[in-house]
């Protein structure tokens, strides 16, 4: 057998649904060809004349009916591995012990209560975090909706080894054997579960899509009523890009056919990496917060076979992350975002930082869990000052673990504009940092109460 009917007889004997299955071999073919879904900047042009939300007129009464026919999705399938996590990163503390899925559901709560909107929260999970997560959710019984149901399972593939393509085989555990697919798979996700059919059947006409780890992606009248109102069937919100931003996933016009596309990181060329790069060009990053017309969705897959013409992204680790000897293998991946290019008519809609606001680092979740932010009764994350820039020591602070026993107590960061911390450093209760703080030497602990700024630690 070929390496493809062996992942494809892997994946059928896993239990894998046929749906998937269809969308692997297709992007298998990709592989097999040589394709490496770059996206040349030769072949783009800069998007440009986005509208802002704060820019328009949106009927009220229009925004709370489209509101009224919208699911939130949240994407839940990742396990924070970068950060030193074995379980879903959406159940890491944030606010004053509540975690991620604590505040989504007060959230949408909120939101409910404000608006009469039924607004059900759907999660995608992956296997290793579905257990843990809908067990975190019992704590809200009043999130169910009648008709819906609280989760659905994002699907897997196997590892392709580099040489060959054939299906990795890795005894010492053979879950890594395994990958997701990328969120693109979200889609093929929604209709092999049933999910899609099942928030038509409840009256949802619109999907509101964004990570878990996204605090800022809130329930919005304003943008489902822009939404319903634009008749797209997709649409995604950007941002202005920033420095911090460069290396981003951002959305450009493919000069070939005039639609939109979204490159990410691993579809630039290392040729185009600086023009990709330049945030006077290419000014809107891709938020990952996603609007969907279902009844478009589903006429969509339904004419495909349930399998979308996303880019292909070739993502390639080792089998064993922790093992830079482990054999090389090829994640084939696509990026939900990347819909964009499939449906005529998409959309995009440029918004505030204040709806994006993720932790891919224990900077930004220092960041988040301080009095940069306070949080209004619909449960908003607001930010009181500009987010100053963090760069703690990746040896003491970057996994969680470490990061909890060096931070038992979040230091006050309104008035800083940055912090740089090398060394082992202990914060104890009541720090203060302000300016341009740095933090250096072989590490110790903060005393209580004490004010670090540019020229030290002062009690």
């Amino acid at each position: 057998m070929n390496g493809l009917a062996l992942a494809q007889q892997k994946m059928r004997d896993a239990g894998v649904a046929d749906t998937a299955v269809d969308v692997f071999t297709r992007f298998y073919g990709l592989l097999e060809s040589g394709s490496t879904g770059l996206v040349r900047e030769a072949d783009v042009d800069p998007l440009t004349g986005v509208p802002h939300l704060d820019d328009l007129q949106i009927d009220a009464a229009a925004a709370a009916d489209a509101l009224a026919r919208t699911a939130v999705i949240k994407l839940n399938g990742g396990l924070g591995t970068s950060m030193g996590m074995d379980r879903a990163k959406s159940l890491l503390p944030v606010r004053g012990g509540r975690t991620f899925l604590d505040v989504i559901a007060d959230q949408v709560l909120a939101a409910r209560a404000a608006t009469g909107a039924r607004l059900p929260l759907v999660l995608m999970n992956s296997f290793r975090t579905r257990d843990d997560s809908l067990a975190a959710l019992a704590a809200h019984p009043q999130l169910a909706v009648d008709g819906v149901p609280l989760d659905f399972l994002q699907n897997r593939e196997p590892k392709l080894l580099v040489d060959g393509l054939t299906p990795v085989t890795w005894e010492a555990d053979p879950t890594l054997e395994w990958c997701p697919p990328g969120h693109g798979d979200l889609y093929t996700a929604l209709l092999a579960s049933g999910v899609l059919d099942a928030l038509l059947a409840a009256g949802f006409r619109y999907a509101s899509v964004s990570n878990s780890d996204n605090l800022g992606a809130t329930p919005d009248a304003r943008v489902a009523g822009w939404f319903a109102a634009s008749g797209a069937p997709f649409a995604a919100e950007v941002a202005r890009r920033t420095p911090a931003d460069r290396k981003g996933g951002h959305l450009v016009v493919r000069r070939s056919d005039e639609r939109i596309v979204l490159r990410e990181s691993a579809q630039t060329a290392p040729e185009d990496a600086d023009a990709a790069a330049d945030i006077a060009t290419h000014r809107y990053f891709n938020t990952n917060n996603l609007w969907l017309d279902l009844e478009a969705l589903a006429a969509e897959l339904g004419r495909t076979g349930g399998v979308l013409d996303l880019p292909l992204i070739r993502n390639e680790k080792n089998v064993d992350p922790t093992d830079k000897t482990s054999p090389r293998v090829v994640q084939i991946e696509s990026a939900m975002g990347a819909a964009i290019e499939v449906f005529d008519g998409a959309a995009v809609l440029e918004v505030g930082r204040e709806r994006f606001l993720p932790v891919k680092t224990t900077n930004d979740l220092l960041v988040l869990r301080s009095d940069v932010y306070d949080e209004d009764a619909d449960h908003r994350l607001v930010a009181v000052v500009d987010a100053p820039y963090v760069d703690l020591d990746p040896a003491h602070y970057a996994l969680v673990g470490d990061f909890d026993a060096h931070v038992p107590h979040v230091p006050s960061l309104r008035d800083a504009t940055s912090l740089k911390v090398r060394g082992a450093w202990t914060f104890e209760q009541g720090v203060r940092v302000v300016g341009d703080a740095e933090l250096v030497g072989d590490g110790g602990a903060l005393p209580a109460g004490a004010t670090l700024d540019a020229t030290g630690v002062h009690v």
